[in-house]
Protein backbone atom coordinates (compact mmCIF):
# COMPACT_ATOMS: atom_id res chain seq x y z
CA UNK A 1 0.00 0.00 0.00
CA UNK A 2 1.36 3.78 -0.89
CA UNK A 3 -0.03 6.71 -0.98
CA UNK A 4 1.59 10.65 -0.72
CA UNK A 5 0.87 13.78 0.70
CA UNK A 6 -1.91 15.16 -2.23
CA UNK A 7 -4.71 13.14 -2.04
CA UNK A 8 -5.03 12.50 1.80
CA UNK A 9 -8.35 11.98 3.22
CA UNK A 10 -8.93 14.34 5.94
CA UNK A 11 -10.16 13.31 9.12
CA UNK A 12 -14.14 12.75 8.46
CA UNK A 13 -13.26 11.25 4.84
CA UNK A 14 -11.69 8.17 6.67
CA UNK A 15 -15.39 6.80 7.24
CA UNK A 16 -15.66 6.16 3.76
CA UNK A 17 -16.73 8.94 1.93
CA UNK A 18 -13.38 10.08 0.45
CA UNK A 19 -14.68 9.79 -2.75
CA UNK A 20 -17.74 12.17 -3.05
CA UNK A 21 -15.60 15.53 -4.31
CA UNK A 22 -15.00 13.41 -7.87
CA UNK A 23 -17.66 15.08 -9.27
CA UNK A 24 -18.39 18.23 -7.45
CA UNK A 25 -16.34 20.62 -9.71
CA UNK A 26 -18.07 19.59 -12.71
CA UNK A 27 -21.42 19.91 -11.43
CA UNK A 28 -20.90 23.33 -9.46
CA UNK A 29 -19.58 24.74 -12.67
CA UNK A 30 -22.57 23.03 -14.85
CA UNK A 31 -25.30 24.65 -12.68
CA UNK A 32 -22.93 28.12 -13.63
CA UNK A 33 -23.47 27.57 -17.30
CA UNK A 34 -26.91 25.93 -17.23
CA UNK A 35 -25.18 22.76 -18.15
CA UNK A 36 -26.41 20.78 -15.59
CA UNK A 37 -30.24 20.70 -13.85
CA UNK A 38 -30.41 23.10 -10.96
CA UNK A 39 -31.71 21.85 -8.00
CA UNK A 40 -35.49 23.05 -7.02
CA UNK A 41 -35.50 25.78 -4.82
CA UNK A 42 -35.80 24.32 -1.23
CA UNK A 43 -38.75 26.81 -0.29
CA UNK A 44 -40.92 24.70 -3.15
CA UNK A 45 -40.57 21.73 -0.74
CA UNK A 46 -41.06 22.64 2.22
CA UNK A 47 -44.29 22.56 2.71
CA UNK A 48 -44.41 18.46 2.04
CA UNK A 49 -40.95 17.46 4.25
CA UNK A 50 -37.87 16.57 3.04
CA UNK A 51 -38.54 15.01 -0.32
CA UNK A 52 -35.84 14.65 -3.41
CA UNK A 53 -32.88 16.50 -3.81
CA UNK A 54 -34.06 19.90 -2.19
CA UNK A 55 -35.55 18.59 0.84
CA UNK A 56 -32.54 16.11 1.48
CA UNK A 57 -30.10 19.04 1.48
CA UNK A 58 -32.87 21.59 3.35
CA UNK A 59 -32.58 19.00 6.51
CA UNK A 60 -29.84 19.16 6.51
CA UNK A 61 -29.19 22.86 6.34
CA UNK A 62 -32.16 22.71 8.99
CA UNK A 63 -30.27 20.72 11.02
CA UNK A 64 -26.86 22.73 11.16
CA UNK A 65 -28.73 26.10 11.59
CA UNK A 66 -30.48 24.91 14.73
CA UNK A 67 -27.47 23.47 16.41
CA UNK A 68 -25.11 26.73 15.53
CA UNK A 69 -28.80 28.82 17.14
CA UNK A 70 -28.57 26.00 20.27
CA UNK A 71 -24.27 26.62 20.34
CA UNK A 72 -23.67 23.01 19.72
CA UNK A 73 -21.16 21.86 16.42
CA UNK A 74 -23.25 22.72 13.15
CA UNK A 75 -20.84 20.42 11.84
CA UNK A 76 -21.65 17.21 13.72
CA UNK A 77 -25.66 17.80 13.41
CA UNK A 78 -25.05 18.05 9.69
CA UNK A 79 -22.87 15.02 9.93
CA UNK A 80 -25.91 13.00 12.09
CA UNK A 81 -28.08 14.19 9.26
CA UNK A 82 -26.19 13.21 6.40
CA UNK A 83 -25.91 9.48 8.14
CA UNK A 84 -29.40 9.07 9.23
CA UNK A 85 -29.79 9.45 5.07
CA UNK A 86 -28.98 6.29 3.77
CA UNK A 87 -26.81 7.89 1.75
CA UNK A 88 -23.22 5.62 1.39
CA UNK A 89 -21.71 8.75 -0.47
CA UNK A 90 -23.26 11.69 1.62
CA UNK A 91 -20.65 13.59 3.57
CA UNK A 92 -19.91 16.83 5.40
CA UNK A 93 -16.55 18.67 5.07
CA UNK A 94 -15.27 21.75 7.01
CA UNK A 95 -14.70 24.99 5.16
CA UNK A 96 -11.04 24.47 5.48
CA UNK A 97 -11.40 20.89 3.88
CA UNK A 98 -13.50 21.30 1.30
CA UNK A 99 -11.16 23.83 0.25
CA UNK A 100 -8.34 21.66 0.38
CA UNK A 101 -9.94 19.34 -1.86
CA UNK A 102 -10.74 21.93 -4.68
CA UNK A 103 -7.20 23.26 -4.71
CA UNK A 104 -6.20 19.31 -4.90
CA UNK A 105 -8.19 19.10 -7.93
CA UNK A 106 -6.57 22.38 -9.27
CA UNK A 107 -3.41 20.67 -8.86
CA UNK A 108 -2.18 22.46 -5.58
CA UNK A 109 -1.79 20.92 -1.91
CA UNK A 110 -0.42 21.74 1.31
CA UNK A 111 2.19 19.19 2.14
CA UNK A 112 6.10 18.30 2.13
CA UNK A 113 6.61 16.43 -0.81
CA UNK A 114 6.61 12.54 -0.15
CA UNK A 115 5.65 9.65 -1.59
CA UNK A 116 5.30 6.78 0.88
CA UNK A 117 4.31 2.71 0.91
CA UNK A 118 4.28 0.51 4.05
CA UNK A 119 6.16 -2.48 3.52
CA UNK A 120 5.27 -6.02 4.77
CA UNK A 121 7.20 -5.46 7.80
CA UNK A 122 5.48 -2.56 8.55
CA UNK A 123 7.80 0.11 8.25
CA UNK A 124 6.91 3.00 6.28
CA UNK A 125 9.49 4.09 3.44
CA UNK A 126 9.90 7.00 0.96
CA UNK A 127 9.16 5.91 -2.34
CA UNK A 128 9.49 9.50 -3.40
CA UNK A 129 10.43 12.76 -3.29
CA UNK A 130 8.69 15.67 -5.15
CA UNK A 131 11.65 18.50 -6.64
CA UNK A 132 11.91 21.36 -5.45
CA UNK A 133 9.72 20.41 -2.21
CA UNK A 134 10.48 21.27 1.70
CA UNK A 135 11.09 17.35 1.72
CA UNK A 136 13.47 17.72 -1.18
CA UNK A 137 15.43 20.69 0.16
CA UNK A 138 16.10 19.05 3.60
CA UNK A 139 17.72 15.97 1.22
CA UNK A 140 15.28 13.16 1.88
CA UNK A 141 16.01 10.42 -0.32
CA UNK A 142 13.72 7.93 -2.05
CA UNK A 143 14.36 5.06 0.20
CA UNK A 144 14.52 6.80 3.40
CA UNK A 145 12.80 5.29 6.09
CA UNK A 146 10.33 7.67 7.91
CA UNK A 147 10.32 6.35 11.18
CA UNK A 148 7.94 8.95 13.09
CA UNK A 149 5.98 12.24 12.75
CA UNK A 150 6.26 14.77 15.43
CA UNK A 151 7.04 12.55 17.53
CA UNK A 152 4.06 9.63 16.42
CA UNK A 153 6.14 6.20 15.43
CA UNK A 154 4.62 5.55 12.19
CA UNK A 155 5.80 1.88 11.85
CA UNK A 156 2.55 -0.41 11.01
CA UNK A 157 -0.20 2.60 10.70
CA UNK A 158 -2.02 2.63 7.33
CA UNK A 159 -0.13 4.56 4.96
CA UNK A 160 -3.18 7.29 4.84
CA UNK A 161 -2.38 8.06 8.61
CA UNK A 162 0.82 8.76 7.84
CA UNK A 163 0.18 11.47 5.30
CA UNK A 164 -2.60 12.66 7.09
CA UNK A 165 0.01 13.12 9.74
CA UNK A 166 2.33 14.87 7.27
CA UNK A 167 -0.07 17.11 6.04
CA UNK A 168 -1.56 18.13 9.34
CA UNK A 169 -5.02 17.34 8.56
CA UNK A 170 -6.40 16.97 12.32
CA UNK A 171 -4.84 20.55 12.83
CA UNK A 172 -5.96 21.70 9.40
CA UNK A 173 -2.75 23.18 9.52
CA UNK A 174 -1.58 25.61 6.37
CA UNK A 175 1.55 26.17 4.90
CA UNK A 176 4.42 27.66 6.88
CA UNK A 177 3.39 25.20 9.76
CA UNK A 178 6.13 22.90 10.96
CA UNK A 179 6.69 19.15 11.03
CA UNK A 180 9.09 16.72 12.47
CA UNK A 181 10.16 13.97 10.83
CA UNK A 182 11.87 11.03 12.01
CA UNK A 183 14.24 9.60 9.46
CA UNK A 184 16.49 6.69 8.87
CA UNK A 185 19.37 5.76 6.20
CA UNK A 186 21.39 2.32 6.71
CA UNK A 187 22.49 2.68 10.36
CA UNK A 188 22.13 6.57 10.70
CA UNK A 189 18.92 7.78 12.54
CA UNK A 190 18.48 11.93 12.18
CA UNK A 191 14.96 14.23 12.63
CA UNK A 192 14.33 16.71 10.12
CA UNK A 193 12.54 19.84 10.92
CA UNK A 194 9.98 20.66 7.76
CA UNK A 195 8.26 23.56 6.96
CA UNK A 196 4.60 22.76 4.93
CA UNK A 197 4.20 24.41 1.84
CA UNK A 198 1.78 25.22 -1.03
CA UNK A 199 3.05 22.70 -4.08
CA UNK A 200 2.20 21.98 -7.37
CA UNK A 201 2.06 18.13 -8.43
CA UNK A 202 2.10 17.59 -11.97
CA UNK A 203 -1.35 14.19 -12.34
CA UNK A 204 0.05 12.77 -15.36
CA UNK A 205 3.43 10.74 -15.56
CA UNK A 206 4.62 9.10 -18.88
CA UNK A 207 7.82 6.83 -19.44
CA UNK A 208 9.02 5.05 -22.66
CA UNK A 209 9.38 1.38 -22.28
CA UNK A 210 12.80 -0.27 -23.90
CA UNK A 211 10.04 -1.44 -27.05
CA UNK A 212 8.66 1.99 -27.57
CA UNK A 213 5.34 1.15 -26.05
CA UNK A 214 4.31 4.90 -24.45
CA UNK A 215 2.81 4.64 -21.12
CA UNK A 216 0.58 7.34 -19.40
CA UNK A 217 0.33 7.26 -15.80
CA UNK A 218 -2.67 9.46 -14.73
CA UNK A 219 -2.39 9.65 -10.53
CA UNK A 220 -5.84 11.94 -10.50
CA UNK A 221 -7.77 13.76 -12.89
CA UNK A 222 -6.78 17.12 -11.95
CA UNK A 223 -6.53 20.61 -14.18
CA UNK A 224 -4.65 20.44 -17.16
CA UNK A 225 -4.29 16.07 -17.10
CA UNK A 226 -6.32 16.03 -20.86
CA UNK A 227 -3.65 18.33 -22.06
CA UNK A 228 -0.81 16.67 -20.56
CA UNK A 229 -2.49 13.42 -22.07
CA UNK A 230 -2.77 14.68 -25.62
CA UNK A 231 1.00 16.26 -25.07
CA UNK A 232 2.18 12.49 -24.69
CA UNK A 233 0.53 11.40 -27.44
CA UNK A 234 1.97 13.68 -29.56
CA UNK A 235 5.11 13.37 -28.36
CA UNK A 236 4.79 9.36 -28.55
CA UNK A 237 6.43 7.07 -31.53
CA UNK A 238 3.83 7.16 -34.23
CA UNK A 239 4.41 3.11 -34.87
CA UNK A 240 4.10 2.21 -30.78
CA UNK A 241 1.25 1.33 -28.93
CA UNK A 242 0.03 3.33 -25.92
CA UNK A 243 -0.47 1.86 -22.50
CA UNK A 244 -2.92 4.68 -20.21
CA UNK A 245 -2.32 3.50 -16.48
CA UNK A 246 -5.46 4.08 -14.73
CA UNK A 247 -4.59 2.08 -11.69
CA UNK A 248 -4.83 3.65 -8.05
CA UNK A 249 -7.11 6.76 -9.32
CA UNK A 250 -9.45 7.88 -6.94
CA UNK A 251 -11.19 9.83 -9.43
CA UNK A 252 -10.75 13.57 -9.82
CA UNK A 253 -12.56 16.49 -12.46
CA UNK A 254 -14.96 15.05 -14.75
CA UNK A 255 -14.44 17.43 -17.49
CA UNK A 256 -10.92 16.56 -17.64
CA UNK A 257 -12.16 12.66 -17.65
CA UNK A 258 -14.16 13.44 -20.73
CA UNK A 259 -11.71 15.82 -22.32
CA UNK A 260 -9.04 12.67 -22.04
CA UNK A 261 -11.69 10.32 -23.72
CA UNK A 262 -11.60 13.09 -26.53
CA UNK A 263 -7.98 12.21 -27.13
CA UNK A 264 -8.85 8.75 -28.17
CA UNK A 265 -12.20 9.35 -29.66
CA UNK A 266 -13.86 11.09 -32.15
CA UNK A 267 -16.42 12.11 -30.63
CA UNK A 268 -19.43 10.48 -29.83
CA UNK A 269 -20.53 9.01 -26.46
CA UNK A 270 -18.81 9.17 -22.99
CA UNK A 271 -21.44 8.34 -20.35
CA UNK A 272 -24.97 9.40 -19.78
CA UNK A 273 -25.69 10.66 -15.90
CA UNK A 274 -29.18 11.18 -14.06
CA UNK A 275 -29.78 14.03 -11.86
CA UNK A 276 -32.69 13.17 -9.62
CA UNK A 277 -34.23 11.70 -12.89
CA UNK A 278 -33.40 14.09 -15.46
CA UNK A 279 -30.94 12.16 -17.85
CA UNK A 280 -28.08 13.54 -19.62
CA UNK A 281 -25.42 12.68 -21.50
CA UNK A 282 -21.39 13.62 -22.05
CA UNK A 283 -19.65 13.29 -25.29
CA UNK A 284 -16.54 13.17 -26.95
CA UNK A 285 -15.19 16.34 -28.71
CA UNK A 286 -14.15 14.72 -32.73
CA UNK A 287 -10.69 14.25 -33.74
CA UNK A 288 -9.10 12.12 -31.40
CA UNK A 289 -6.58 9.44 -32.42
CA UNK A 290 -8.31 6.27 -33.37
CA UNK A 291 -6.03 4.44 -34.77
CA UNK A 292 -3.15 4.09 -32.45
CA UNK A 293 -3.18 0.83 -30.44
CA UNK A 294 -4.34 1.48 -26.66
CA UNK A 295 -4.17 -0.84 -23.74
CA UNK A 296 -5.77 0.62 -20.25
CA UNK A 297 -4.74 -0.55 -17.10
CA UNK A 298 -7.31 -0.75 -14.16
CA UNK A 299 -7.33 -2.45 -10.42
CA UNK A 300 -9.20 -1.99 -7.15
CA UNK A 301 -7.97 1.10 -6.81
CA UNK A 302 -9.35 2.58 -10.41
CA UNK A 303 -12.43 5.26 -9.29
CA UNK A 304 -15.10 7.32 -10.23
CA UNK A 305 -14.19 9.20 -13.18
CA UNK A 306 -11.82 7.03 -13.83
CA UNK A 307 -14.02 4.16 -14.25
CA UNK A 308 -16.41 6.49 -16.63
CA UNK A 309 -13.28 7.01 -18.56
CA UNK A 310 -12.60 3.77 -18.97
CA UNK A 311 -16.16 2.17 -19.28
CA UNK A 312 -15.76 5.01 -22.24
CA UNK A 313 -12.79 3.28 -24.19
CA UNK A 314 -14.09 -0.11 -23.08
CA UNK A 315 -17.68 -0.31 -24.69
CA UNK A 316 -16.63 2.01 -27.23
CA UNK A 317 -14.43 -0.59 -28.42
CA UNK A 318 -11.08 1.76 -28.09
CA UNK A 319 -9.04 0.12 -25.85
CA UNK A 320 -8.33 -3.21 -24.43
CA UNK A 321 -8.60 -3.43 -20.40
CA UNK A 322 -6.39 -5.16 -18.42
CA UNK A 323 -6.02 -5.89 -14.75
CA UNK A 324 -8.64 -6.26 -11.86
CA UNK A 325 -12.48 -5.25 -11.17
CA UNK A 326 -12.15 -1.56 -10.64
CA UNK A 327 -13.71 -0.15 -7.36
CA UNK A 328 -17.41 0.40 -8.50
CA UNK A 329 -18.26 4.55 -7.85
CA UNK A 330 -20.42 5.68 -10.42
CA UNK A 331 -22.86 8.34 -8.25
CA UNK A 332 -23.04 11.95 -8.29
CA UNK A 333 -23.14 13.84 -5.29
CA UNK A 334 -23.93 17.86 -5.32
CA UNK A 335 -22.72 20.33 -3.21
CA UNK A 336 -24.38 22.77 -0.29
CA UNK A 337 -23.19 25.44 1.75
CA UNK A 338 -24.30 25.11 5.53
CA UNK A 339 -24.33 28.25 7.89
CA UNK A 340 -20.96 27.60 9.46
CA UNK A 341 -19.28 27.55 6.08
CA UNK A 342 -18.83 23.29 6.25
CA UNK A 343 -20.22 21.53 2.93
CA UNK A 344 -22.36 19.02 3.29
CA UNK A 345 -22.71 16.77 -0.10
CA UNK A 346 -25.66 14.62 -1.13
CA UNK A 347 -26.14 11.91 -3.89
CA UNK A 348 -28.41 13.04 -6.97
CA UNK A 349 -28.00 10.66 -9.62
CA UNK A 350 -25.52 7.51 -11.00
CA UNK A 351 -23.58 7.61 -14.40
CA UNK A 352 -23.48 4.79 -16.85
CA UNK A 353 -21.33 3.52 -19.74
CA UNK A 354 -22.23 4.40 -23.58
CA UNK A 355 -23.29 0.44 -23.08
CA UNK A 356 -25.68 1.14 -20.19
CA UNK A 357 -23.91 -0.61 -17.95
CA UNK A 358 -24.26 0.89 -14.23
CA UNK A 359 -20.60 1.38 -12.02
CA UNK A 360 -21.85 2.05 -8.92
CA UNK A 361 -21.72 -0.93 -6.72
CA UNK A 362 -20.41 -2.90 -9.79
CA UNK A 363 -17.53 -1.75 -11.15
CA UNK A 364 -16.23 -2.21 -14.35
CA UNK A 365 -14.44 -5.69 -15.38
CA UNK A 366 -11.28 -6.28 -17.50
CA UNK A 367 -11.51 -7.27 -20.52
CA UNK A 368 -8.19 -9.36 -19.40
CA UNK A 369 -7.54 -10.24 -15.71
CA UNK A 370 -4.01 -9.52 -14.71
CA UNK A 371 -2.42 -8.63 -11.56
CA UNK A 372 1.44 -7.52 -11.17
CA UNK A 373 2.23 -8.67 -14.57
CA UNK A 374 -0.69 -6.21 -16.04
CA UNK A 375 2.07 -4.12 -17.45
CA UNK A 376 3.78 -6.90 -19.05
CA UNK A 377 0.54 -8.40 -20.31
CA UNK A 378 -0.27 -5.27 -21.92
CA UNK A 379 3.04 -5.12 -23.87
CA UNK A 380 2.13 -7.97 -25.61
CA UNK A 381 -1.39 -7.41 -26.27
CA UNK A 382 -0.19 -3.72 -27.73
CA UNK A 383 2.18 -6.42 -30.26
CA UNK A 384 -0.96 -7.79 -31.40
CA UNK A 385 -2.78 -4.99 -31.99
CA UNK A 386 -0.49 -3.40 -33.85
CA UNK A 387 -0.08 -6.33 -35.92
CA UNK A 388 -1.23 -5.15 -39.38
CA UNK A 389 -1.88 -8.76 -40.29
Amino acid sequence: MSGRDLFCQPRRLRRGAALTLVFAGVLVAGAATGSFPQPEHPARKAASGPVGLAGRHEAVRRAAAEAMADGKSPTEAAERAVSRSGDRWGAVYSEGEYEEFQEALDGRYTGVGLWARRERDGRIEVTKVQPGSPAAAAGIRRGDRLRSVDGSKVDGRPVTEVVSLLRGDAEDAPAGTTVTLGLQRGTRAWTEKLHRARLSTDSVTVRRLPGGVTVIKIAAFTKGSADAVRAALREAPADAGIVLDLRGNSGGLVTEAVDTASAFLDGGLVATYDVEGAQRALHADPGGDTDRPLVTLVDGGTMSAAELLTGALQDRGRAVVIGSRTFGKGSIQMPTKLPDGSVAELTVGHYRTPSGHTVDGRGVTPDLEAGAGALQRAETVLTGLGDPS
